[in-house]
């Protein structure tokens, strides 16, 4: 009896989900880099839950984050959100998908450098601005010339996404290509680490 062949995309996600091993996958990255949508695809590729985190801040705080940001401004809201990460990475596996300030916050950092595996998902600033502009939901992008904004958020962040053990580079092409390219760099990551 021949055992079953593997498909390609069977042995890429069981490679990615070694890789991982009980870590958490935390996704990290500007507003529109794609977070949510890859970071779905890639938990359900991988087999284990998805949260959102922005969506879990909004259960916990029965507020969206647009009010939170209203009514308590922009330090109130990164330590309810850094609470939040904190609780989220105490267990895994999972895939976590963060807020494009959370990663920024020295303290949400750390959380996120001890509680798994980070990926900074970087786009470019055309990329982002087609993706964000269509809705009025970003709190940080209620100014005069929204799009600067962006690119300033751009300048000041990405130093710093950089610090993530990975970067994916997230562009103009399906989620499911996206998704493959976190599980390969995943692989990659873990092969470096075992000649290093």
């Amino acid at each position: 009896m021949s055992e079953p062949l593997l498909t390609v995309a069977d042995s890429l996600k069981d490679r990615a989900r070694a890789a991982l091993g009980s870590r958490n996958l935390i996704l990290v990255g500007l507003m529109g880099a794609g977070k949510s949508a890859v970071g779905r695809i890639v938990a359900s590729q991988l087999g284990i839950p998805f949260i959102d985190s922005d969506h879990e801040i909004e259960r916990v705080s029965r507020m969206t984050i647009a009010e939170l940001f209203a009514a308590y401004g922009e330090d109130e809201f990164r330590a309810l959100e850094t609470r939040v990460m904190k609780r989220l990475l105490k267990s895994g596996p999972r895939v976590v998908s963060t807020g494009g300030g959370a990663f920024v916050n020295e303290r949400t950092r750390r959380h996120i450098k001890r509680g798994g595996l980070s990926v900074w998902l970087k786009a470019d600033l055309e990329v982002l601005w087609e993706r964000v502009n269509k809705r009025d939901t970003r709190p940080l992008l209620k100014t005069e010339n929204p799009k600067q904004t962006l690119e300033n958020l751009m300048n000041a962040r990405y130093p710093i996404y950089a610090q993530a053990d990975l970067t994916v580079l997230s562009r103009d092409v399906r989620k499911e290509i996206m998704a493959d390219e976190v599980l390969k760099a995943m692989i990659e990551a873990q092969k470096e680490n075992t000649v290093s």
